[in-house]
C-alpha cells in the first residue's frame, strides 16, 4: 500500500513560527511573566501530567474504535492496529495541511480505499456518520456546560452569546450534512458540478470522464451505506459510546493538566465549555498548518479573560495542553506515516523477490 506523503518545504516551518510568534505577542501584550510560566512547567507534577498523556493516547484509541464499528458494519474489515495508524496519519495530515479535519478525513478515505479497493463510498459514509456523532456530542457538551455555568453563576453575557452562536452553527452544520447525506440526487449534482468546474479551469487538459464515473459510483455507494446506518441502532450505539468515552478522555486531558501545575480550583463546567469551544475554533480551516496561534490564544483568553483564571496559570495550562493535543499527536502521526511507508516498501521488495524467483 502506498503511503500518504506530505512534501516538507520552507513554508512548513515558516507558518508555524508565525503562529507561535502570534501567541507570544499575545501573552507579552498582557504582561505575562514568562519566567513564572517556565517555573510552573518545571514544577509540574509529572505523575498527573503522565495521566494526561495517557488520556491523549486513549482518546485516539477510542476514536478509532468508534470508527471501526461503523466500518465493520459495512463489511470493511481492517484490523484495529491498521485503522489506528490511519487515524494517526489523518491527524498528521490535518496538522500539516491548512484544512482542519477535512484533509485528514480525505487521507483516511484514501488509505481505506487503498487497503480495500472500491471501499471509498463506504469509508466516506463511516467518516460522515462519525462527524455527525462528533458534532452532536459537541452541541450537547456546550448545552450541558452552559447549564452548569448558570448553576455556578459563571455565565456572562459574552459567554452566553458565544455558546448560543456555536450551538446554532453546530445545529446548522449537523442539519446540512444530514440533508446532503439523505439526498442522493443533490450530492450527485454537486460532485458532477465540481468535476465540470475542474475541467473548465484546466481548459480541457484534464480528462475526467473516468474519474467522474468512479466518483458518482462512490457517491451512490455512500448513500446506500448511510441508509444502512439508519437501520443499525446497535452499531450506532456502539460508535456513540466509544465517541463519548473519547470525548471524556479529551476533557480529562484539560483537567489533569491543570492539576499537574497545582491549580485545583478548575471547574468541570469551565472545562466542558472551553473544550467544546476549542474544538469548534480549531476546526475552522484558517490556513495555518500545525494549528498554531489561534487555538492557543483562544484557550488562554477563555481561561483568563472569561473565567478569571490567573493569566500565568492560563498560559501555562494552555502550553502544556497543546504539547499533548498538538505536538504529541503530530509526532505520533509522523511515526505512523513513516511506519506505513516502510511497510509498503518492504512489501514491494518482497513481491519483487518472489517474482524474480
Amino acid at each position: 500500500m502506498e503511503p500518504v506523503k506530505y512534501k516538507v518545504t520552507w513554508k512548513t516551518f515558516a507558518l508555524p513560527i508565525i503562529g507561535l510568534a502570534a501567541f507570544l505577542i499575545y501573552i507579552l501584550i498582557f504582561n505575562v511573566d514568562i519566567q513564572e510560566i517556565i517555573a510552573e512547567i518545571r514544577n509540574a507534577n509529572p505523575y498527573l501530567y503522565l495521566i494526561a498523556i495517557g488520556a491523549t493516547l486513549m482518546d485516539t484509541l477510542f476514536f478509532t474504535l468508534a470508527w471501526r464499528s461503523l466500518l465493520g458494519f459495512l463489511t470493511v474489515k481492517i484490523s484495529r492496529l491498521k485503522l489506528l495508524l490511519f487515524v494517526w496519519i489523518g491527524i498528521f495530515i490535518d496538522t500539516m495541511i491548512p484544512a482542519e479535519s477535512v484533509s485528514g478525513e480525505l487521507a483516511r478515505i484514501y488509505l481505506v480505499n487503498k487497503e480495500q479497493n472500491g471501499a471509498a463510498g463506504k469509508a466516506t459514509a463511516s467518516i460522515v456518520a462519525q462527524r455527525l456523532i462528533g458534532t452532536g456530542i459537541n452541541i450537547a457538551t456546550l448545552i450541558a456546560g452552559a447549564v452548569l455555568l448558570v448553576v455556578e453563576n459563571l455565565m456572562y453575557g459574552i459567554m452566553a452569546n458565544l455558546i448560543l452562536f456555536l450551538v446554532v452553527i453546530g445545529c446548522i452544520t449537523f442539519a446540512l450534512i444530514l440533508v446532503l447525506s439523505t439526498r442522493e440526487d443533490w450530492t450527485v449534482r454537486i460532485v458532477d458540478a465540481v468535476i465540470r468546474f475542474a475541467e473548465r479551469i484546466s481548459r480541457g487538459r484534464w480528462k475526467l470522464n473516468k474519474f467522474r464515473e468512479e466518483a458518482i459510483e462512490a457517491t451512490k455507494a455512500f448513500h446506500v451505506a448511510i441508509k444502512e446506518y439508519a437501520h443499525a441502532p446497535k452499531t450506532l450505539f456502539i460508535s456513540v459510546s466509544f465517541s463519548v468515552i473519547a470525548w471524556m478522555l479529551t476533557l480529562a486531558v484539560f483537567y489533569f493538566t491543570f492539576l499537574s501545575i497545582g491549580y485545583t480550583q478548575i471547574s468541570w463546567s469551565v472545562i466542558l465549555v472551553v473544550s467544546a469551544i476549542f474544538m469548534a475554533v480549531k476546526s475552522v480551516p484558517v490556513g495555518v498548518p500545525f494549528e498554531v496561534g489561534l487555538p492557543e490564544i483562544t484557550l488562554t483568553f477563555l481561561f483568563n479573560t472569561v473565567f478569571g483564571i490567573p493569566l500565568e496559570i492560563s498560559a501555562t495550562a494552555t502550553i502544556l495542553t497543546r504539547l499533548l493535543t498538538l505536538w504529541l499527536r503530530f509526532f505520533m502521526g509522523f511515526v505512523a506515516e513513516e511506519w506505513i511507508g516502510i511497510k509498503a516498501i518492504t512489501m514491494s521488495k518482497g513481491s519483487e523477490i518472489s517474482l524474480n524467483n
